[in-house]
């Protein structure tokens, strides 16, 4: 992260502490395992700090074999102008534009952005259409779908989060409107909710049988709030909704983002970085109940960098996934942590 990034940056998550992540080192493992990495972001905004190319490219040459990345919109590079809904757009032009520079090969092997999601406004109704085309058409064929964030919960200021939405925000009929704008374009839908509202995204995923959707951040058990000290009672809860999603052959799960505050992991606050055993240990039961709902064909690994960069290193957390994956056999790894995202985001990576 550079060291331009204010100590405010990611209020609802850990900071970002370069010092305190160098006090430990692993070496990779496995490192010949090719990874795309399907969720990462790219930040330049006063309010939010850097991580640009050079930050990330840092973070991957960590010795694992990363060949390519997603991008996730994160209000990056909107346009200044225009009308509202099209200033979006500007995030896909942006990139775009890294990914042209790791296309050339001139900055390795790694090909950066070779998938990109956006944000597309979906309370537009089917008048989201013409923001999607032109998304579409400013991706240079990496463009590959949207995530619309519905994530609100009473608690959240436990963890920083101070973006209040309206509830129910996908059972809208505006919303949907907007949604069933995106299959017939080829798009698919990220999804980033909290657990107790996955019912939305059941609903809406039988709604919408052939849209392509992946739940970000394994859905999100809170382990904050009201939450706090619960976790049996979250897991079930939250393991019952995985399973019902899990019967909908639409819907794909990430595995990652489990650095976030609002899950209750506190490694951020040790003297020492979390080793990759103890981030195994933590987020084991979540990850394999994952892979158990889902089949390896439906779920991928993620970093989610840099949010989740102030709990862990990008070695280490990779370290961690291939320790709770080890069991499983040689074509279960290559779809968990790079052909599940490659069929996906629909990449091409030569």
């Amino acid at each position: 992260m550079s060291s331009t990034m204010p100590s405010s940056v990611f209020s609802a998550h850990p900071t970002v502490r370069p010092d305190w992540l160098a006090k430990r080192r692993e070496a990779a493992l496995e490192p010949d395992l090719p990874i795309v990495d399907p969720h990462h972001h790219l930040i330049d905004r006063p309010e939010n700090g850097t991580y640009l190319l050079r930050d990330l490219l840092a973070d991957i040459d960590s010795g694992h074999n990363v060949v390519a990345t997603v991008y996730l919109e994160w209000l990056s590079m909107y346009r200044a102008d225009g009308p509202v809904e099209m200033r979006p757009v500007g995030e896909i032009e942006f990139a775009n534009g890294v990914a042209a520079m790791t296309a050339s090969g001139g900055y390795g092997k790694p090909r950066v952005c070779a998938g990109i999601v956006g944000h597309g406004e979906l309370t537009l109704g089917a008048g989201v259409k013409k923001v999607l085309e032109a998304m579409i058409a400013a991706g240079g064929g990496r463009f590959r779908g949207i995530r619309f964030i519905s994530a609100t919960h009473p608690d959240q200021a436990a963890w920083g989060s101070l973006v209040l939405r309206p509830a129910g925000l996908l059972m809208d009929g505006r919303v949907r409107e907007g949604f069933a704008r995106l299959a017939p374009l080829g798009l698919s839908f990220d999804a980033w909710m909290y657990h107790t509202q996955l019912g939305e995204l059941l609903d809406l995923a039988r709604a919408f049988p052939a849209t392509l959707i992946v739940l970000d951040h394994v859905g999100g058990p809170i382990g904050l709030g009201r939450s706090a000290g619960k976790r049996d009672e979250v897991f079930t809860e939250w393991s019952s909704r995985i399973h019902e999603l899990a019967r909908c052959p639409n819907v794909h799960i990430k595995l990652g983002g489990l650095g976030m505050r609002m899950f209750g992991f506190d490694v951020h606050e040790g003297e020492l970085p979390p080793s990759s055993e103890e981030l195994a240990g933590l987020w084991r039961p979540y990850i394999e109940t994952c892979i158990a709902a889902f089949g390896p064909e439906r779920a991928m690994f993620e970093s989610n960098f840099p949010v989740d960069k102030g709990s862990c290193g990008y070695t280490m957390l990779w370290n961690a996934f291939k320790r709770i994956a080890a069991g499983c056999s040689a074509a279960e790894k290559q779809a968990l942590f790079a052909g599940t995202a490659t069929r996906f985001y629909r990449l091409r990576i030569d």
